[in-house]
Parts: structure tokens; C-alpha cells; sequence
């Protein structure tokens, strides 16, 4: 009997990933990426084709495999605008999650209808990174090209539609989109009335499906251009945050912090948290229940950047880093290289204080570190203050979760420890567990124990941090 494999798609800011899992065991068969064209906020954008031309070369890189593939779901960055005519082709490049030109939208959006109505109605307060203020910025900047659109969609509703024809989503991305309702799982007409100045463009964005109902089957020209059967089943999808809740296996609880292009901070709850400030966004899972999360813009491209400053790579400054643990000086480093989402901020800049002709290349080194995980430690203290249960474990995802340093000063800044899963590559994971419930009629929990999801290396706090946080409050309190 042939053996039956799902892939899970990572669409992320920087690239295409995919890989390839035994529909029984969960074991990783194969692997495949592809780059997406970098961006330089405050304006980042790019062109959908270019997401579905990486899909199909990393999808290529899974070889022979494609031919036991039975079913495919993609988790893709949040909160991203495309906009398509009545023949699917985009009117303009999609803006992403990290550009943060729509600030003055997001700001008219809030005052005119006020931060508790938007966190009441959507659980949410939107910013720059939200579609819907993104949707403003077009209807305020380039009105031809929302005259010009038939559909709206996020990255991964785009992804979706080219495997199926479908203009679907999932309640998790659509949570992230600022026109929907997580809690009656309704779009909101009049608050895409209040971005666009249109009434009707309800009728223009996804259908949201259950977090088990397939998309569809795969059209026929995609599963040519993919090289996968023309039987493979498309599950709905949803955002990377979402996926990658899903491919750690998080339980009620539980709380995960990514280091990726971006920062966040996310738990797994039973019931939707609505934070009028705008630090919780109070999204859903891909699973049924609630995603509270809190994401920065500033995360391992802030240390990325203080590597070459200071002549090295990024592993060559976790190992510097390191170095100063139990001597870190004063220095402290507010982060906000790109502006910041949370606190919301999109105009800041990055600042070292504390300098002093004795501080040294390590506490550089260190300081930046810390000033990355204070941010996001930050943002645990925000889950816990609207209500989210965050006594479980902790884990720590992401490409910068195979650093040493992040993962030590993690548990030492916590002072809990921290759990490094085996891969990082959680949102494919995740994507590909949904794809496994979907064609399988399996639950969530079956397949996340028959695959052994969120196993990984504990790491134990070794160093008292208590005052570094305390200082990075102190500083980051007055630029608010």
C-alpha cells in the first residue's frame, strides 16, 4: 500500500516552506523551500505571483513524495492585502502585515469609532499592521485600484484560492483582518464601510470556513503546476501564528513565544479576550477556540543588525552575549529599529541607553538580545492582564529559537523554564495537521498525540534577570 502523505505550506514574509508528513506517524518525509523578494519597511510590498511561484518550486523540492500526497493546507503571514479584479489578477502588490503606512488610517479608524467598540466588536484594536487600515490607505491613496477590485484577500486566502477557486479563509486569519467577529464568526459591513467610504465590499471578502471544512479539491491546473494528483483535498488554512499554535500542540495554558522577522507572543484559550488598548489582539485559533496574542515588529533582525555593527554573525554575538550574562553593565536596548506595533508606535527608532566607556562588545551583544525577549516578555504580562491563563508551558519558536542566547536569556528573563522544540518549523507542521484532520475526519488531539507534537529540549534559567527587565520597563515606560 502506497504511503499517504499531507503538506503544510509556510508562507511567510521571507519565503516559502513546505514539508511533507506520513499521514500515520506525522514523520517528516521531505522538505522544500523558496524565496520571497525581500522588503524594507515602512512600505513593504510584493507581488502574490511571487508566493505562488515559490510554492511551486518548493513543492518541487519535494520530489517523488508528491505522488503520495492526499491532502495540503497552507498557514500563511497575517493580516496581508491583496486585491483582485474580476479575473484574479491583483490590482496593485499586496501590502504586508509589516507595513506601516496605513498608521494615519488606523488612527482616523479608532478615533471615529473608539478603541473599546473595535476590541468589543472584533477583539481587536487595529493598527498599521491590520488589513482593514491597509484597506483604508487604498481607499484613501489609490481609490482606482479599489474601483478596480472584486475580491479581497490575506496572503493565504490568495494561496487558497489559487489551489482551489475558492475565495475562502479560516476564522483565525479572518480574526487578524479587522472586519470580523471571532466570537459570532460574522463580517462586520459597516467597519469595512468606515475604511473603504463603500457599502456592499462584505460581498467582496473571504467566506470563513470551520477550522475542519476543506476548501476544495485542487483544480486541475494546479495540480499540474504543482505535480501533486488531482484528488488532493485543500484544507482552509489559516495564519502562520495560528499554524503554529497548531503544530506545537498547545493546550489551554500554554504559551508560546516566536523570534522571527517579527515578535509574538500567543496562548491557546477557551474563551475570546477583547482588550480595549490595543496590545491583546484577541484573535481566533485554527482549531475552534481563541488565539490572544501580542506581536512586535522588532525581533531577529534587531540583533541580525547589532551582529554586523559589532563585526560578526548572529551566532557569533549569542556566543559574545553570553559571555556577559553574570556581568551585563547598564546598557539597555529599546528595539523599535522598524517602528513598533506594540507598544504602537510606528514613527520610533531604536536607542541604546546606559552607555558608558566601560561597556563592552559582550553587553552589547547581550543588551540587544534581552532588548528583543523584554519586548516580548512584555507581552506575556499583557496576555495574563485581560485574563488569559498562561500557567503552562512555554515555548520558544521561530528561527531565533536556535540561538543560545535567546534561548538562555528566555529562561533567565522568565524565570521559568522553556521548552525548544525539536524543529522549528511549526507553522508547516501545523498547516499539515490540519491538513491530516481534514482528510481523515480525525480530531485535532488524535493527531496531535499520534504525531508527538511539541516535543523538544528544556532549558532551565542559570542567571537572576529580575533587574534588566526592570530597567527595560523603567526606559520603555516613558516612551509611551
Amino acid at each position: 500500500m502506497a504511503r499517504r502523505l499531507v503538506v503544510g505550506v509556510d508562507s511567510s514574509t521571507q519565503s516559502t516552506k513546505v514539508e511533507a508528513r506520513d499521514l500515520d506517524t506525522g514523520a517528516v518525509v521531505a522538505r522544500g523551500s523558496s524565496k520571497h523578494p525581500p522588503t524594507s519597511p515602512p512600505v513593504s510590498e510584493q507581488d502574490p505571483a511571487t508566493w505562488w511561484a515559490a510554492l511551486v518550486d518548493a513543492v518541487g523540492l519535494l520530489a517523488d513524495h508528491r505522488h503520495d500526497v492526499v491532502a495540503l493546507s497552507v498557514a500563511g503571514q497575517q493580516h496581508g492585502l491583496v486585491l483582485v479584479d474580476d479575473r484574479g489578477v491583483p490590482v496593485r502588490p499586496a501590502k504586508l502585515w509589516n507595513d506601516t503606512v496605513s498608521s494615519p488610517q488606523a488612527e482616523r479608524l479608532v478615533r471615529e469609532l473608539g478603541a473599546e467598540v473595535w476590541a468589543s466588536r472584533t477583539g481587536s484594536v487595529p493598527v498599521a499592521a491590520f488589513t482593514i487600515t491597509k484597506l483604508a490607505w487604498v481607499a484613501d491613496h489609490e481609490p482606482e485600484a479599489l474601483d478596480r477590485s472584486a475580491s479581497v484577500m490575506l496572503p493565504h486566502d490568495y494561496l487558497t484560492w489559487r489551489l482551489t477557486g475558492e475565495h475562502v479563509t479560516d476564522r483565525g486569519d479572518a480574526s487578524g483582518s479587522g472586519w470580523y467577529d471571532p466570537s459570532t464568526d460574522r463580517v462586520l459591513p459597516d467597519l469595512l464601510a468606515a475604511a473603504t467610504g463603500r457599502s456592499g465590499w462584505e460581498h467582496r471578502v473571504p467566506r470563513v470556513l470551520g477550522p475542519t471544512v476543506a476548501a476544495g479539491p485542487i483544480t486541475a491546473d494546479a495540480a499540474t503546476a504543482l505535480g501533486l494528483s488531482h484528488d488532493v483535498v485543500v484544507g482552509p488554512g489559516s495564519g502562520d501564528n495560528m499554524g503554529a499554535a497548531l503544530g506545537l500542540g498547545l493546550q489551554a495554558g500554554d504559551v508560546a513565544i516566536s523570534l522571527g522577522t517579527s515578535g509574538t507572543v500567543f496562548a491557546v484559550s477557551d474563551t475570546a479576550t477583547h482588550d480595549p488598548s490595543g496590545a491583546v489582539a484577541g484573535f481566533a485559533s485554527a482549531t475552534g477556540n481563541y488565539l490572544p496574542l501580542v506581536c512586535t515588529l522588532n525581533a531577529t533582525k534587531v540583533t541580525d543588525t547589532v551582529a554586523r555593527w559589532l563585526g560578526t554573525d548572529p551566532a557569533g554575538l549569542a556566543d559574545l552575549a553570553l559571555t556577559a550574562a553574570d556581568d551585563p553593565g547598564a546598557a539597555v536596548l529599546v528595539p523599535y529599529f522598524d517602528g513598533e506595533r506594540t507598544p504602537n508606535l510606528p514613527h520610533a527608532t531604536g536607542t541604546f541607553y546606559g552607555l558608558t566607556n566601560a561597556t563592552s562588545r559582550a553587553q552589547l551583544a547581550l543588551a540587544a538580545h534581552d532588548g528583543v525577549l523584554c519586548g516580548l516578555l512584555d507581552g506575556v504580562d499583557a496576555l495574563r492582564s485581560v485574563g488569559a491563563t498562561i500557567d503552562g508551558r512555554v515555548f520558544l519558536v521561530g528561527g531565533g529559537s536556535r540561538s543560545s542566547a535567546y534561548r538562555q536569556r528566555a529562561a533567565d528573563l522568565l524565570g521559568r523554564p522553556v521548552t525548544v522544540p525539536e524543529t522549528d518549523e511549526t507553522v508547516a507542521a501545523g498547516a499539515a495537521t490540519q491538513a491530516a484532520v481534514v482528510v481523515t475526519g480525525d480530531s485535532f488531539d488524535a493527531v496531535i498525540a499520534r504525531w508527538g507534537l511539541g516535543a523538544g529540549t528544556t532549558v532551565v534559567p542559570r542567571h537572576a534577570a529580575d533587574h534588566v527587565r526592570a530597567a527595560y520597563r523603567a526606559i520603555t515606560e516613558q516612551a509611551v
